[in-house]
């Protein structure tokens, strides 16, 4: 097993460049996936289309899902420099084209040309981590990317609604034109020597189907204000997600690496419980509006309530994608993420949120923090095991290994896709969740935490067959 390197060496001159490209088009998308929430309703009011408002979300992830299953195929045929700037100028577009919209249909059009940008852009992230950087760099490099995340989940919110209640909302866009211009400005230099050495395979048409229509269910899913609808559609995606891994396993033309489906593998859990991180990570979108109508919360105290888990996100990628033992921080950070969600959960059944005043949001944000420090503690250990299949440890038993450059190439676009669709899961499962409350606030945010309380601790239990897929060392 190659030593594990160090910060240092990631912003050495030979690095620096291709982390800046590959974290700041993951920060571009993240933000992008964050930032609509806080705006549409200022741009509904000026270009209408209210009976519309959950399209640009839907629309957005949908394309995103489908394209980042297409990165593997896409690196096969293209030369990194050129696909990612590909990526960078269709997001740029479609940035421009949502800043300039003067109706529902053309902002529409906008947001679909951003998902598919932005999908390619996420899914590069991880997948060109393995040929610009070497291995024991892989850690730190996917802590790097994961991090942009993190930090999305601060400033996507912040920055759209600070733009929004300027009346400036069309200056979201802007910004993200203006990101993709500078990091398209150095992509030449930072990628001209990296590319992927692999021959295309077939075009996997089903599995992007498949995916593609449990995206969709699921972003309608998670907007529907009826626990009925909800529930409908979660069952009606976990149905396409199943039929997706039983075309998965059986077709040549696949998204996922042979190697998910091969007795004693590792690279199911992997997913599995990074899917569990992802999706729990999605209860922060409600938490702002928990606070205020549960707690009271102003809405800037209920905003910056509302990044708790982000910022814990952030702290813990950069402690534990420098820490030793990364499977025990693989067990370690589940169980974080359980521990802070279930006394959220429980401080929400036990106390009256108006009467607890202070004391309950600060109860409230130490334990999203704590979720937040969990996920960041598990996830570079993660993404570094996906991408390189866990191959050269021969103390592993996890048959987990990519066997040539097509299969690892799929095994690290494959961090993006089921972070996306994790996170449209997560998004459906809070809403249907609220729904059970009715019109009760304090009913609908104790089912909600609860909820994902218990997700959280069943990926905290089912943690230890994924840690047993991640290179240890000392």
């Amino acid at each position: 097993m190659a030593g594990e390197g160090s910060w240092a060496q990631l912003v050495a001159r030979e690095h620096r460049g291709a982390m800046a490209v590959l974290s700041g088009g993951t920060l571009m998308f993240a933000v992008d996936t964050y930032i609509t929430a806080s705006l549409m309703p200022s741009a509904v009011a000026e270009i209408g289309g209210e009976a519309f408002y959950a399209w640009p979300t839907t629309v957005f992830l949908l394309a995103a899902v489908v394209t980042s299953a297409l990165v593997s195929r896409v690196l096969a045929t293209v030369p990194a420099a050129r696909a990612y700037l590909v990526a960078l100028a269709v997001f740029a577009a479609g940035a421009l084209v949502g800043a300039l919209a003067s109706s529902m249909a053309v902002f529409l059009v906008g947001r679909l040309l951003q998902g598919v940008g932005g999908g390619l852009l996420a899914g590069m992230g991880y997948a060109l981590i393995r040929v610009s950087l070497p291995r024991a760099l892989w850690t730190r490099g996917s802590a790097v990317i994961a991090t942009m995340w993190g930090v999305a989940l601060v400033v996507g919110p912040g920055l759209g609604g600070v733009l929004a209640g300027a009346g400036q909302w069309r200056w979201a866009f802007g910004v993200l034109v203006a990101a993709a211009l500078a990091i398209a400005a150095i992509v030449p230099s930072a990628l001209h020597r990296t590319r992927a050495r692999i021959a295309p395979g077939p075009f996997p048409l089903g599995s992007v189907l498949y995916v593609g229509a449990a995206a969709a269910v699921l972003s309608v899913a998670g907007l529907a204000a009826d626990v009925r609808v909800a529930g409908a559609g979660l069952a009606a995606a976990a149905v396409l997600i199943v039929l997706f891994l039983r075309h998965e396993r059986r077709t040549t033309a696949a998204v996922l690496p042979r190697a998910t489906f091969r007795p004693g593998s590792a690279l199911p859990w992997i997913y599995g419980l990074s899917a569990v991180l992802v999706g729990v990570a999605g209860l922060e979108a409600f938490v702002p509006l928990v606070g205020q109508r549960v707690a009271g919360l102003a809405p800037v105290a209920a905003g910056f309530l509302g990044v708790a888990l982000g910022a814990g996100w952030v702290a813990g990628e950069i402690v534990s994608a420098s820490g030793r033992r990364p499977r025990g921080r693989v067990l370690l950070g589940p169980a974080l993420l359980a521990a802070g969600t279930v006394v959220v959960a429980v401080t929400l059944l036990v106390l009256d949120p108006l009467a607890a005043g202070t004391w309950g949001a600060v109860l409230w944000a130490v334990g999203l923090a704590a979720g937040g420090l969990g996920i960041g503690t598990a996830w570079p250990h993660l993404a570094a095991a996906a991408i390189g299949g866990a191959d050269d440890d021969p103390d592993l038993d996890t048959s987990g290994a990519a066997p040539d450059e097509s299969e690892a190439d799929k095994a690290s676009a494959a961090v993006t896709t089921v972070q996306m669709l994790a996170t449209s899961v997560g998004t459906a499962l809070g809403g249907a969740s609220l729904a059970l409350g009715g019109a009760d606030p304090l009913a609908s945010a104790r089912w909600l935490f609860a909820t994902f309380a218990v997700v959280a601790v069943v990926g905290a239990l089912a943690a230890r067959p994924a840690a047993r897929g991640v290179p240890d060392r000392a």
